[in-house]
């Protein structure tokens, strides 16, 4: 059922959405401030999409969407397979042009913090975000994200290295054991 005019729904993606990423994906103006690359597969994203939504992976890919399309994706997975690394996700956010500026990239950074706090109890998440990307560096910035470090000619950008930025955010109130009530 399509949402209502101008309202952003968020939700799990699912293998039905391969069509709406690999058009998301396929946009210019999205793939040049990921890591992702032009002339995205169909058939990749929606294996990639039904590898996540097995219920024992830690990941969480989520779809936005504004007026019912899928305007929007964010993905949360294990910053490494690393057992000493178990406390802390990366996440990875994309919106496509014309429903920037409209409220969805808040949504879906709003419901990927609000996972990591209250559902998984994650110490620490992680992105990478080009150094040029302004928009998004605001964005991370008001959900408590602060730059820890700089990575010189990080990727390949349209001919071009081009650095990137290292961000990470911790549990405002990290989960803990209330004392038991003195008897």
């Amino acid at each position: 059922m399509p949402s209502p005019p101008g309202r952003i729904v968020v939700r799990r993606a699912l293998p039905k959405d391969a069509v709406a990423y690999t058009r998301m994906m396929g946009d210019p103006a999205v793939f040049a401030g990921l890591m992702q690359m032009p002339y995205p597969s169909e058939d990749v994203w929606r294996a990639r999409l039904s590898e996540s939504s097995d219920p024992n992976r830690a990941d969480l890919p989520l779809a936005a969407e504004l007026d019912g399309e899928v305007v929007g994706s964010a993905g949360m997975m294990p910053a490494s397979p690393a057992l000493r690394r178990r406390h802390a996700m990366m996440i990875g956010i994309s919106v496509v042009p014309e429903a920037q500026g409209q409220g969805v990239g808040h949504a879906l950074m709003a419901a990927m913090c609000d996972y990591a706090d209250r559902w998984m109890g994650v110490l620490r998440l992680e992105l990478t975000v080009y150094a040029d990307n302004e928009v998004a560096i605001r964005l991370y910035r008001r959900f408590g994200f602060e730059i820890e470090g700089r990575f010189r000619g990080y990727a390949m950008r349209d001919g071009k290295l081009t650095d990137a930025l290292s961000m990470a955010r911790f549990h405002p109130d990290p989960p803990r054991i209330e004392a038991p009530a003195a008897e």
